[in-house]
């Protein structure tokens, strides 16, 4: 009787483990592929793809959308084009759903593979703009409305300001604007570019925004847009930074500011107690330690002050018509500054070799041109603004498919889109034609893969992302030619989902979604404060991440299966590669976001 139960249990046991071998290999099949969607959902009228990913070959079929609620198929399709691997896919697929004109929660499903549950109505994107403006506010420097407490009160002292009668180290009042990234440096040409975003957003997206904090970034209404007191937050310290026609600035403290991982507060790092150096611009090469950048002119940062300043004065003529002289007048002198000797201002490094190594500075001379076009209707404007234009038409990244940190910056064209309103005829034509030469040029390699990624995986990938999904639209705008409409939203999903993480770019974006928890940020790492909206570096390239000095990850890799010889991504604080927020990085996505909350504000409602 004993033997016979021993039996039984063996046998018991055996079938146990040979149960426990099944699961464990179907759990470790379902884990082989999987269908990326963007978290956010979509609109009706907007095209519709997820992208399936395996690592194993399946002979597929069909996909389907399924109603979440119901688990009743409301839409069936072939899978269509393998598109073999990429990254850490041996193949996959565009499933294509645009036809779905239901609205409601759905998943997609291939085989045995689901996808996370999403959205499909009008206002999927809804208030995405003003949650994304929380980082920018979070990023103020002296009152900051997050912490409501003050910092960087002592800024600063002078460098490199001889040549107008400035000794070094004279004290100047250069305090205001946002911190950078997760460093407290500051640099003009990264908030001017920011603040000139905000302005635009506002501009051409009134109605997506709400007036929900007072202009010191508390809790209040103040009968302004909260979009719009941010700009003038930028606005307002652009002006320190040009007090005087002969006298501008280009950054506040440099690398010394890496000395710690820290909140917010007084540093004193510079010799000087709390006072940092404030950078002039003297259109030449700055060296400090023993790194010297590349400064030729005085143009590309320049510029961008004009074209902020000038299309502030627009924006606030009517509330305030002494502010708005101001920044008219400011916008000239700058322009002016522009011109001293034309060639890019690239900021200063101390202790390590990272700078903003910009190298064109004729497209924010263009843009600057542009906007005084549009303020002044003077001819002298289009002219200029058309000689810059054919001197660079088409971002050098989209052809060359590479580039060094912010070499060519803003990272596409400005001035295009704005000059082209300007313009009539063959002027305008060919201002259009140059966009979209951009943009074929980076369709050529996105057509080649699933995701439809043509963007290089340089430093900041997500700011590069952004602003070419910003420069279609304006494209589309401009021309009524849609070709690129499924690019376009492929750029857009790949920050919310549709990348091969499977995971949103935004901090908190969406609040259900997989979204970044431990991006290289104090607040997050130090204060356990959330850094909602702040969009992360994104992926590099695997052979750039390699040879960065000092990161280590901190934490197992939560997707380690996912990242390959092609590119990695890590939601790690030890990462400041691909998972540091960036400023002027977010700001651009507020008006990506605006425009896709405004286009979709004019799309029908959809039946449920």
């Amino acid at each position: 009787m004993i033997k016979k139960c021993l039996n039984f249990l063996n046998l018991r046991q055996a079938f146990v483990l040979v149960f426990a071998c099944f699961v464990c290999n179907f759990a470790k099949a379902q884990q082989n592929a999987w269908i990326r969607i963007n978290q956010l959902g979509y609109t009706l009228a907007s095209k519709k793809v997820a992208v399936w990913g395996g690592k194993s070959i399946r002979q597929l079929r069909s996909f389907e959308i399924k109603n979440a609620k119901t688990g009743k198929t409301v839409y069936v399709h072939p899978v269509g084009k393998d598109y073999g691997s990429y990254g850490p896919f041996i193949q996959s697929f565009r499933f294509d759903f645009s036809a779905v004109q239901d609205t409601g929660l759905f998943f997609v499903q291939a085989d045995d593979v689901k996808s996370a549950t999403f959205r499909i109505a009008q206002d999927v994107y809804k208030g995405g703009a003003d949650f994304v403006l929380r980082y920018m506010r979070q990023q103020r420097t002296l009152f900051n409305p997050f912490l409501q407490d003050s910092c960087h009160t002592h800024d600063g002292f002078t460098l490199y300001a001889e040549k107008v009668g400035i000794q070094d180290s004279s004290h100047i009042d250069a305090g205001g604007g946002w911190h950078d990234a997760s460093d407290y440096l500051q640099y003009a040409t990264t908030s001017a570019n920011a603040t000139f975003h905000l302005l635009a957003a506002y501009r051409d997206f009134p109605r997506v925004f709400g007036d929900l904090k007072l202009a010191n970034g508390l809790d209040g209404k103040n009968g302004r847009a909260d979009v719009l007191d941010e700009a003038k937050w930028g606005l307002d310290w652009l002006l320190k930074m040009h007090p005087k026609a002969n006298e501008m600035y280009n950054q506040i403290g440099d690398d010394r500011d890496h000395a710690s991982m820290r909140m917010p507060k007084e540093d004193p790092y510079y010799g000087r107690g709390f006072e940092r150096p404030v950078y002039f611009i003297d259109g030449e090469p700055q060296q400090r330690g023993k790194f010297m950048n590349n400064t030729t002119g005085t143009s590309s940062t320049a510029g961008k002050f004009s074209s902020a300043f000038r299309l502030g004065a627009t924006l606030f003529d009517k509330e305030d018509r002494k502010y708005a002289r101001l920044l008219a007048k400011k916008s000239a002198s700058a322009y002016a500054y522009a011109n001293i000797k034309p060639g890019v201002t690239q900021t200063v490094s101390v202790k390590s070799p990272y700078i903003y190594a910009e190298d064109n500075w004729v497209d924010d001379m263009q843009l600057a041109a542009a906007m005084g076009l549009s303020a002044t209707k003077k001819k002298k404007f289009a002219r200029e603004g058309l000689q810059y234009a054919r001197q660079e038409k088409v971002t050098p990244w989209m052809i060359t498919d590479t580039a060094a940190h912010y070499q060519w910056y803003p990272f596409i064209n400005l001035g295009h889109y704005e000059l082209a309103k300007g313009l009539k005829g063959q002027d305008r034509e060919e201002i259009v034609s140059y966009y979209k030469q951009g943009i074929e040029e980076v369709n050529r390699r996105a057509e080649l893969n699933a995701f439809y990624r043509g963007v290089p995986f340089i430093w900041c990938s997500n700011n590069l992302t952004v602003s070419f999904a910003i420069q279609c639209l304006w494209y589309k705008e401009l021309t009524g030619d849609a070709q690129f409409d499924e690019l376009a939203q492929a750029n857009f999903d790949w920050l919310f989902g549709t990348n091969p993480w499977g995971t949103s770019m935004v901090y908190g974006l969406p609040s259900w979604g997989d979204t970044p928890v431990d991006p290289h940020s104090a607040f997050t790492f130090l204060g356990k404060h959330p850094i909602d909206g702040g969009l992360v570096d994104g992926p590099i390239m695997a052979s750039t991440y390699r040879n960065l000095i000092g990161i280590k990850l901190n934490n197992p890799d939560h997707y380690a299966e996912f990242q390959s010889d092609l590119a990695v991504y890590h939601d790690d604080y030890g990462d400041y590669s691909t998972n540091e927020p960036t400023m002027d990085g977010t700001a651009s996505l507020i008006y990506l976001l605006a425009s896709k909350e405004g286009k979709a504000m004019e799309e029908p409602t959809g039946k449920k």
